[in-house]
């Protein structure tokens, strides 16, 4: 590959990975639903289309601890499964790249959003202190955040259609691509 193209790819890659931590942060700090951030969404994208799929992990781990610097903090072992749990989207985009379509990032993104509802909660009894550490705690702490599930799942997949959709856009529509420059 010639190097002047691989340097071009670079810098898109980390406008791309600037655009999406910027995009992220704005969307924590500003109004929205509870449970309902791009993160997921963002990290998914960063690994599906990254020419260097490796800085797709840097996306949500920047985006959550730049907006944690703005936002009460929790406890710092809830952070960190907070922390590698929103990274798993990132994994998964990447490993997504082999199969064309929109089934397996749909597939992926519930996935991840599971995983996360079910790590993070988890992380919330066990280490909050709001929730005995006995079954019933635990079944408290997963019934108490229940009403965030469809909303992290159903967020997670209006964001990725936004991201992946956007990019469609950008690459088939003259109107919104270079080539109609």
């Amino acid at each position: 590959m010639h190097p002047h193209k691989t340097r071009a790819d670079l810098w898109m890659d980390l406008l791309l990975v600037a655009f999406l931590i910027g995009f992220d942060v704005a969307a924590r700090l500003l109004p929205h639903a509870p449970g309902v951030w791009p993160f997921a969404a963002s990290a998914l994208f960063a690994g599906r289309m990254l020419r260097l799929p490796a800085l797709a992990v840097i996306v949500p781990l920047a985006a959550v601890l730049l907006s944690n610097v703005a936002l009460a903090g929790d406890d710092w072992r809830i952070t960190l499964v907070v922390c590698l749990a929103i990274t798993l989207p990132a994994f998964a985009g990447i490993l997504v790249r082999r199969w064309p379509g929109a089934i397996p990032v749909v597939a992926a993104m519930v996935s991840c959003s599971l995983i996360f509802f079910v790590t993070t909660n988890f992380a919330v009894w066990a280490f909050s202190g709001i929730y005995p550490r006995t079954l019933e705690g635990l079944t408290q702490c997963y019934i108490a955040a229940l009403p965030y599930l469809d909303k992290t799942v159903l967020g997670d997949l209006f964001w990725t259609a936004v991201l992946f959709g956007g990019a469609w856009l950008v690459q088939r529509v003259p109107a919104f691509s270079r080539r109609a420059i």
